[in-house]
């Protein structure tokens, strides 16, 4: 608080005492050149150096409050992103908050900070510095002042306030549309296999659009408003000066250099702070105050309380009394009712029930994830937790094992046996030091589980909750070595749902090296406009800067008359005026009268239109009888009035056309904006499926959350401004050059030394800005992380290690963050030292080289003109680099443009397959061999086989098999070598899109969207409502869904497993395809809902091809085949029951393996469908 203080300080004085003194001098010093002036030239050095000296004293205290300000900020939003990461390992499951939210909170809200704290001071500071610069000009013009007070207070104060209020708005509209398209891309990543595999990605594309388009249509709007705020900055110190000077001249006083280019540079400090940093606090503040209310409310969240472990009576674990829960304090029926069980130690109790029963439920409220509405619960000891959707963290398979526990070799190593994952760590390139990613990329099927079970084994705790399911022969191992009895274990709840890790994402991320192509720039603007319209913008942008370049021309050029008057006045030429005609009034006379006077009173030069300006100006103003008719017949257009009519042009032509321009722009910008983000999620979908594989999801998300908002928000913001900046100082170079053009040398030295420091800069500015956007997708990916885990960190106790790994992961972050700041800063003051040797150059040089006939117009144009022109340029080049360095996102985003893609979706007219493709539905493998990387050795082995029409196989083997990458190599989500033929077609020939939307597949995962009922049954709105409600009512959903428009959450978190599981199978049934894939489908559900799922499979898909991925052998042993797999290749592939005729055969294994009494009931089961199947041949 005291360095915002200190700060503040500094600023305050550089405000009302440097930035006030300055103009003060320049005018003494521009007085100086007026005929009517006394001062010597000791005086004039004098005035010059109080010019530089008031200039380097403002760039020393600029730069050091400035960085530290935003050091400031930089710590507030390091503070406030650590208290919401701490919130998060807080949260409520009840918390209604999404992923989404949260990473655009990270990524876009806390942000705001960095910039706050270096134009908050300015609210205070602003009338301060308005009150003392008001005085100075009521000094220079009196009551002519008040003119161009009134107006530049109208000007920035209210409406500027009401810009702030409708900017507040929309920008909580924006944030509210920009959470829901992240939180939907959020869902997206997560489901992308599902989607590919349903060929889903035109209606998800359709609706990110849509959320996009009116996300943009805000934006713009907000745009809109930047865009005029920034034309003010242009023409707001022009029309001041103008109403001022007008009043000024119409009280009947002439104006002079010294006034109007002193009270120019007043009224451009006070613009500067009035109408730029003013209305950029007013707006930093109100969009912090909508971040902050944003925080805020995800702060006040409800948070989870930890059940307290409370003694009960010896021998007993876990005490329920009368126990009534619910996940929503709406919900009129409890998810949990009058709940009374006792737990003793040290035995194996089984958790069984209907889907929806409340398993989970009953599980989660052990764990005090879902607070009982009534009655109490005691636990003796800690509790160690095995979710039902394992999860791991981005780490070594051995630090995911441990969890945070110190490393103990032989307890180590009991647990990977315990959990049968020797042979896996023999077969993972680096044992257990292999890398995963933060959703276990890199390990294969069940791995995930297998490392979540041993999570808990590491812990040593004395309870474990199991609510998952694996193979049968992972089973055998592990049922033998966490049996009760076990010295690792003591008690086990063992729910017998199961489900699969989510899908692996990790990979190093491609970035360009070196300086960013030129081409880049001119694809961001064909992105967003057409060559006409671009043709349109370049115009105005050349007509704006006329008429605003012209208007400090014209004030320039009026002083300059009005000095030739005086002059001519105070040397006495009314005679050589007087013997003048008026055909012999010419330039080449007048050159006469000025070389044969003693003073030399008007300039000479060769530019033929200046001179007769010059000669009117001086005829002009002559008042003898003899040059009255001269007035009154050829310069009557000079008169005070035409003067302010010409300067009034010039301004409405710069109001008009400025803010035509930046509208222009910004709409430009905008189509930019929407279009590059449309072809980057239209690529994105296109992607292999081996991208998601290897990129965390943080990495992807952090392209349509930061990069996406610094392309809407900030891009469009440094661009114009480098453009407008760059136009004025154009139009700045050629007023100085055309009154002094020798100044071009040391504006050719000026712009080498520019481009010398930008040369150093850039590079590295746009290297440090790679590695700001790298060390910020880890703290994005390590949050969803922490989401997608959140049960299972609580549960473990490892809040401590997630919140270190955070802390690490944005020290990192912070550390490249600063080092921006820093270079910017240095980038910053290096302008600045040049830039005040350039102004010291021409400064000096007027005074050195004065004879006498120097025009203190002149003199106050190019003086006044230059310190514009410097405090523009670095500004500027600020502002250009800042623009390369935003730049990089558009990088970042083509990027994803140019992903390796799949295809064809669409086959070729020649290759479509018939509208009933496939119509028999048999396929057969022919040397198929799958590898997901070229450096890593093949998953699938010359695989061929024939699966006949209408057959049901079952697909068994042990972890890592192969099972899933057949199904992947089936629907093509990974380039395989061989063929695969369905009905004789070749399925490389046609489009993805043909061929996997005529194969069903139920999941391994059952994968909801947070939308309807409807659209995640039917996204497409293919079916009508009747067709709907009896797939629904053939999988037993119909009475329990109350409406086709009931809404899913995220992930089907209102749902449970066997329901979601249900609604797939609900989907398949919709298709009708004539092939159907279950991917593990039973996995996760009870018996019971098993039981179902085999039933309706059987009944509504029985001439179908069935094609099942089987944890559970019970579920295939009615199948006509049975495929064998082990390494990828097949070991056996024939009738179950011929299979077990072979005592050795691995199939006869596996059933062994399953216990004496469970592998006489398969065997007999084997046996009843091989007798009922040869009853019919």
């Amino acid at each position: 608080m005291w360095s915002f203080f200190y700060y503040g300080g500094w600023v305050l004085f550089m405000s009302t005492v440097l930035r006030v003194m300055q103009p003060y001098i320049l005018g003494l010093l521009i007085w100086h050149f007026d005929p009517r002036a006394t001062s010597t030239q000791e005086e004039a050095y004098l005035y010059a150096s109080g010019v530089i000296i008031v200039g380097i004293v403002t760039m020393l205290i600029f730069h050091h409050s400035n960085i530290g300000l935003m050091e400031i900020g930089m710590r507030v939003r390091i503070a406030s992103s650590s208290l919401m990461y701490r919130k998060i390992l807080c949260l409520s499951k009840s918390s209604t908050t999404t992923p989404g939210q949260i990473i655009n909170l990270l990524s876009n809200d806390v942000s705001r900070f960095d910039q706050l704290f270096t134009v908050l001071h300015y609210i205070w500071i602003m009338p301060i510095q308005g009150a003392v610069i008001t005085f100075l000009i009521w000094r220079n013009v009196g009551i002519a002042s008040l003119a161009g007070i009134f107006l530049i207070t109208i000007q920035t104060i209210p409406l500027q306030g009401y810009i702030s209020k409708w900017t507040s708005k929309l920008r909580l509209k924006s944030a509210v549309r920009t959470d829901e398209r992240v939180r939907l891309m959020s869902e997206i990543v997560g489901g992308i296999q599902v989607i590919k595999m349903y060929t889903w990605e035109k209606p998800f594309q359709e609706l990110v659009n849509c959320i996009r388009k009116y996300e943009i249509d805000v934006l713009t709007l907000l745009s809109y408003l930047r865009g005029f705020t920034l034309a003010t900055f242009v023409f707001t110190e022009r029309t001041t000066l103008y109403f001022t000077i007008m009043a000024y001249v119409l009280f009947g006083h002439s104006i002079s250099a010294d006034k109007v280019f002193s009270v120019a540079q007043y009224f451009h400090t006070l613009q500067f702070t009035m109408a730029i940093l003013y209305p950029l606090a007013v707006a930093a503040v109100a969009e912090t105050a909508v971040s902050m209310e944003r925080i805020e409310s995800f702060l006040l969240l409800n948070e989870n309380i930890p059940l307290q472990s409370l003694s009960v009576t010896k021998g007993m674990s876990i005490l329920m009394k009368d126990v009534n829960a619910s996940w929503t304090t709406t919900a009129i029926v409890n998810t949990l009712h009058n709940i009374n069980i006792q737990v003793g130690t040290g035995k194996l109790y089984v958790i069984v029930g209907s889907v929806g029963a409340g398993k989970s439920s009953f599980l989660q409220t052990i764990l005090g994830e879902l607070k009982p509405s009534h009655g109490q619960i005691r636990i003796n000891g800690k509790i160690s937790y095995a979710s039902q959707e394992p999860w791991l963290f981005a780490g070594t398979v051995r630090n995911n094992i441990l969890f945070g526990q110190p490393y103990n070799k032989d307890k180590y190593q009991t647990v990977v046996k315990v959990c049968a994952l020797v042979r896996d760590f023999e077969e993972l390139p680096y044992g257990d030091k292999t890398l995963v990613g933060d959703r276990g990329t890199g390990q294969i099927d069940n791995e995930g589980t297998f490392m979540t079970l041993q999570e808990k084994h590491a812990n040593f705790l004395e309870s474990l909750s199991r609510d998952e399911e694996v193979d049968e022969e992972t089973k055998e191992s592990l049922k033998i070595d966490t049996n009760p009895t076990s010295d690792i274990t003591q008690n086990n709840n063992a729910n017998n749902e199961e489900v699969e890790e989510a899908e692996p994402e990790e990979t190093e991320e491609l970035l360009a090296k070196g300086n960013l192509p030129k081409s880049l720039y001119w694809k961001y603007i064909r992105s967003g406009a057409s060559i006409i319209i671009i043709v349109i913008f370049l115009f105005c942008l050349i007509l704006g800067q006329i008429g605003s370049s012209g208007c400090d021309y014209w004030v320039g050029y009026w002083t300059r008359q009005e000095e030739m008057r005086i002059k001519a006045i105070r040397e006495g030429q009314y005679s050589a005026v007087n013997n003048l005609t008026i055909s012999s009034f010419t330039p080449r006379s007048i050159r006469q009268i000025d070389n044969t006077s003693e003073t030399n009173n008007v300039s000479i030069t060769t530019d033929y239109w200046e001179d007769q300006f010059n000669d009117t100006a001086l005829s002009q103003n002559f008042t003898s009888d003899n040059t009255t008719k001269i007035i009154d017949m050829d310069f009557y257009y000079l008169d005070t009035n035409t003067a302010l009519w010409i300067y009034g042009g010039f301004i409405i032509l710069s109001v008009v056309i400025t803010t035509c321009r930046n509208l222009i722009f910004y709409q430009i910008c905008m189509n930019a904006s929407k279009n590059l983000h449309n072809f980057m999620f239209s690529c994105l979908l296109k992607a292999p499926m081996s991208f998601f594989d290897n990129n965390p999801s943080g990495r992807i998300l952090n392209r349509f959350s930061k990069d996406i908002g610094a392309v809407d928000e900030i891009l469009p913001r440094t661009m114009i401004e480098t453009i407008q900046i760059f136009a004025v100082m154009a139009g700045i170079l050629i007023q100085i050059l055309i009154i002094n053009w020798w100044i071009i040398f040391p504006t050719i030295i000026l712009s080498i030394l520019y481009n010398e420091i930008r040369k150093i800069y850039i590079p590295t500015a746009q290297s440090i800005k790679r590695l700001e956007g790298n060390a910020k997708s880890p703290v994005f990916s390590h949050v969803n992380s922490t989401l997608s885990g959140l049960t299972t960190i609580r549960s473990a106790g490892a809040q401590e290690m997630v919140r270190k790994q955070f802390d690490e992961h944005q020290d990192l972050h912070t550390s490249t963050y600063s080092l921006i700041v820093a270079t910017g800063t240095m980038f910053g003051f290096a302008l600045d030292v040049v830039t005040i040797g350039f102004i010291a150059l021409v400064t000096y040089s007027f005074v050195a080289l004065d004879d006498g006939n120097t025009f203190a117009g002149n003199v106050g144009l190019a003086i006044s003109q230059i310190l514009i022109l410097c405090g523009m340029v670095q500004y500027g080049m600020r502002q250009t680099a800042e623009t390369i360095t935003q730049m990089t996102s558009v990088e970042r985003i083509l990027q994803f443009t140019e992903l390796e893609k799949e295809g064809p979706f669409e086959s070729n007219p020649t290759d479509k397959p018939s509208s009933n493709w496939p119509a028999k539905g048999e396929i057969k493998f022919d040397r198929v061999s799958l590898r997901y990387a070229e450096s890593e050795p093949p998953v699938l082995k010359s695989l061929s086989f024939v699966i006949e029409p209408g057959m049901k196989i079952g697909i068994v083997g042990r972890t890592g098999a192969g099972k899933s990458s057949l199904i992947a190599a089936l629907f093509h989500m990974a380039k395989f070598d061989g063929a695969i033929y369905i009905d004789n077609v070749n399925t490389k020939k046609i489009g993805l899109h043909d061929l996997r939307n005529k194969i069903s597949i139920i999941p391994q995962e059952p994968m909801l969207f947070s939308a309807t009922l409807r659209d995640n049954l039917d996204p497409f709105h293919k079916f009508q409502d009747a067709d709907l409600w009896s797939a629904l009512e053939e999988v037993e959903l119909k009475d329990a869904m109350t409406s086709l428009d009931h809404c899913v959450e995220q992930g089907g978190g209102n749902l449970s497993a066997g329901q979601r599981q249900l609604i797939c199978l609900a989907r398949a049934i919709l298709q009708d395809n004539r092939i159907l894939v279950l991917d593990e489908a039973t996995a996760n559900v009870d018996p019971t809902t098993d039981a179902l799922i085999q039933t309706t499979i059987r009944k509504k898909f029985k001439a179908c091809t069935v094609l099942t991925i089987a944890h559970r052998l019970n579920t295939i042993m009615d199948s006509d085949k049975v495929l064998v797999m082990d390494h990828g290749q097949m070991l056996e592939f024939d009738h179950p029951y011929a299979l077990l005729q072979n005592e050795k055969g691995h199939f006869s294994s596996m059933v062994q393996e399953t216990g004496k009494l469970m592998a006489e009931q398969l065997k007999q089961c084997a046996k009843m469908a091989h007798e009922q199947q040869h009853k019919f041949t």
